[in-house]
C-alpha cells in the first residue's frame, strides 16, 4: 500500500458556503487508510462563527484518526486561527499575522442617508425586535445590551476553546483575547502556535511523525463542480483569476459585514 501525505489549502473569507465542501474532504480523509496525515494550509482572516466552528471540529475530527498540522500563512486570524486549534500542532512563519482572538457584529444604519437622498421606507414588521438588524435604524439600548451578552458569550466560548486546545489557563488566554493579531514570532511567545516553519517546514514535520517521505504528498481539495469550474477558474475569456468568483466573493464578504449577517469570528 502506497502511503500518502494530503495538503490540503484553504484561502479567503470563511463562510458556510466555502466551507460545505471541505467538511466533506476532511470527513472523508478519515476514511482514507493511504493518507497517513494531512497538512491543513490556512491563510484566511476569519469569517463566519458558525462556519469557523464547523472548520474546527472538522480538523478535529480527523486529528482523532490521523495526525493533523496547520501551517498558517500569510494570515490565520480570528475562525481561521480557530479552525487551526483543531489540529495537533501549529505552525506560522514568523511574519504570519495570527491571533484575533475575538468575535464582531456590524450594524450599519442608513436611515439617516436615505432620508438626505429623498428616500422613505417603510418597514413593517410583527415583533418588537424584528426590524432591530434590517440597517434601516440604529439600535435601542435594549437592543445593544442583548447583542452585547450574546458577542460576549460568544468570545468567552473562543476563549475557553483557545485555552483548552493551546493546555493554557482560561485567565491567560483573556488576556491575550484583546481581538489584535501577532506575528508568528510573538504568537509562538505567547504560546498560541507550536513553531515557526514555513509550508515545506511544517511537511517536513508531519512527515517526521508519520514515517511518510515529503515526496509523497498529494495536493488534495473538494471537486468543484463543471459550471463552477467554467465560471471561477481558468475558463476561455474569464483569465486565470476567474472575475465572476472573484466579484461574487467581493459581494458576499460585503454582505457579511452588512447589518443581521449574524457575527463573525
Amino acid at each position: 500500500m502506497r502511503e500518502r501525505l494530503a495538503l490540503v489549502p484553504f484561502r479567503g473569507t470563511i463562510r458556510e458556503r466555502s466551507v460545505e465542501p471541505y467538511l466533506a474532504l476532511l470527513r472523508s480523509l478519515r476514511s482514507r487508510p493511504r493518507v497517513r496525515g494531512v497538512l491543513l494550509d490556512i491563510s484566511s482572516g476569519g469569517g463566519e462563527s458558525i462556519a469557523s466552528m464547523d472548520l474546527f471540529l472538522a480538523v478535529q475530527r480527523l486529528d482523532r484518526v490521523k495526525p493533523v498540522f496547520a501551517s498558517i500563512g500569510s494570515v490565520g486570524a480570528s475562525g481561521a486561527y480557530l479552525a487551526a486549534l483543531g489540529a495537533r500542532r501549529i505552525f506560522a512563519y514568523p511574519e504570519s499575522a495570527v491571533g484575533s482572538i475575538g468575535v464582531v457584529l456590524p450594524h450599519i444604519a442608513v436611515r439617516g442617508l436615505l432620508e438626505k437622498l429623498g428616500v422613505s421606507v417603510e418597514l413593517l414588521h410583527a415583533g418588537e425586535h424584528k426590524d432591530a438588524f434590517q440597517g434601516l435604524r440604529p439600535l435601542t439600548d435594549v437592543e445593544r445590551a442583548k447583542m452585547q451578552a450574546i458577542l460576549d458569550e460568544g468570545h468567552a466560548e473562543f476563549v475557553g476553546l483557545v485555552a483548552g486546545q493551546r493546555k493554557r489557563p482560561v485567565d491567560e488566554i483573556r488576556r491575550l483575547a484583546t481581538g489584535e493579531i501577532w506575528t508568528g514570532r510573538q504568537a509562538l511567545g505567547l504560546g498560541l502556535i507550536d513553531a515557526l516553519a514555513d509550508r515545506e517546514g511544517a511537511l517536513e514535520a508531519l512527515a517526521a511523525a508519520t514515517g511518510v517521505s515529503v515526496e509523497k504528498t498529494v495536493r488534495v481539495g473538494p471537486p468543484r463542480p463543471l459550471l463552477d469550474r467554467l465560471l471561477n477558474g481558468r475558463g476561455p475569456g474569464l483569465g486565470g483569476g476567474g472575475v465572476v468568483g472573484r466579484f461574487q466573493d467581493a459581494v458576499e464578504d460585503s454582505l457579511l459585514g452588512w447589518a443581521g449577517a449574524g457575527y463573525r469570528r
